[in-house]
């Protein structure tokens, strides 16, 4: 099969690679849509030990079944595989199972490629009027329903919240899409990137502001969807006291939470990772019943033409949130 494979900082080929094979439970998939992901471009920049090269990237993916008595049919695709068995599955918090794997990261590869292998448990029936391209966005949005989901769980508030997201790519959209589906409805996103912002604003629907026009407001949820110590800082400043911060965002390790005023005003920090089975479930019906909008904020390119995707969302001139990949037949 053909395949985008990482090679080192910066750099991907576009190159054969072996077919994948199923092992018990799996089945293959035809890929047909998968996006780029933060995670991603930090693995391509050579930021992400997680994540050596040569390997193949990508985890927002959605396809055909191609083998077993489902074949033919299409699904988006849960990539974080667990055991099943441990506490924490048990518990309903799959996603923190000590012995997960993703597509992406060894030992599985990735999606960004003509075909893969998952656990049939791991995929999700599309409906007819759902496109792949769509469905693959169910990975990103997933992650920041979690986020909400954890965020009302903890917030002991009298009055209808206010909800901040930081980041205006698909983990901040996302997040601020599965607020407004939970309940939420002021709702605002910051974005340096004016290109970005504008996207947000005129085709998304989202309040979007340069985080300079803040000027100090406060809010009772604050979601970051980047991770780096200014979006961090902002984070901190921006909570009301009370409020909750969900860290979605792997951008940078450390730096950024003011701990005194956090600890000062009783501000609550939960860091998420990912989504649970039944997160990633929620999120796939909610989009297949409208309640996430037309998730038509994306841009396709082939596959082949990868490694200029990467390099144009490098050089921060891409206006959707997020770039799908389609592998050529």
């Amino acid at each position: 099969m053909k395949a985008l494979i990482y090679t080192g900082p910066e750099a991907m080929a576009y190159r054969d690679a072996p077919d994948p094979t199923p092992h018990d439970g799996e089945v293959l998939i035809r890929v047909e849509s998968v996006g780029i992901c933060g995670s991603d471009m930090h693995a391509y920049l050579g930021h992400d030990e997680r994540r050596p090269a040569p390997l193949i990237l990508g985890h927002e993916a959605a396809g055909v079944i191609e083998t077993g008595p489902r074949a033919g049919t299409r699904v988006t695709v849960n990539p974080l595989v667990t055991c099943g068995t441990c506490p924490a599955c048990l518990a309903g918090r799959d996603n923190l199972c000590p012995d997960r794997q993703i597509i992406s990261m060894p030992p599985r590869e990735g999606a960004f490629a003509q075909h893969l292998t998952m656990p049939e448990a791991n995929l999700v029936v599309l409906p007819d009027h759902v496109t792949t391209d769509q469905a693959a966005l169910a990975e990103p949005i997933a992650c920041g329903w979690h986020a909400v989901r954890l965020g009302l769980a903890s917030l002991d508030t009298g009055h209808t919240p206010r909800a901040l997201v930081i980041g205006g790519g698909a983990i901040g959209l996302g997040a601020a899409l599965s607020l407004t589906a939970q309940g939420i409805t002021d709702v605002t996103v910051v974005e340096p990137n004016v290109v970005r912002r504008r996207y947000l604003s005129l085709n998304c629907g989202q309040h979007a502001l340069d985080p300079a026009a803040l000027d100090g407001q406060l809010f009772d949820i604050v979601i970051d969807g980047v991770g780096y110590e200014a979006t961090r800082a902002q984070a901190s400043a921006a909570a009301r006291p009370g409020g909750v911060i969900l860290h979605i965002g792997l951008g940078q390790a450390t730096g950024g939470l003011d701990i005194r005023r956090m600890t000062l005003q009783e501000i609550t920090f939960i860091g998420t990772y990912t989504y649970t089975a039944q997160d990633f479930r929620q999120t796939a019906q909610a989009m297949f019943d409208g309640r996430l909008g037309a998730l038509d904020w994306v841009e396709t390119r082939g596959l082949s033409e990868g490694q200029g995707a990467f390099s144009d969302i490098r050089k921060g001139v891409t206006d959707a949130p997020k770039i799908i990949l389609r592998p050529d037949s």
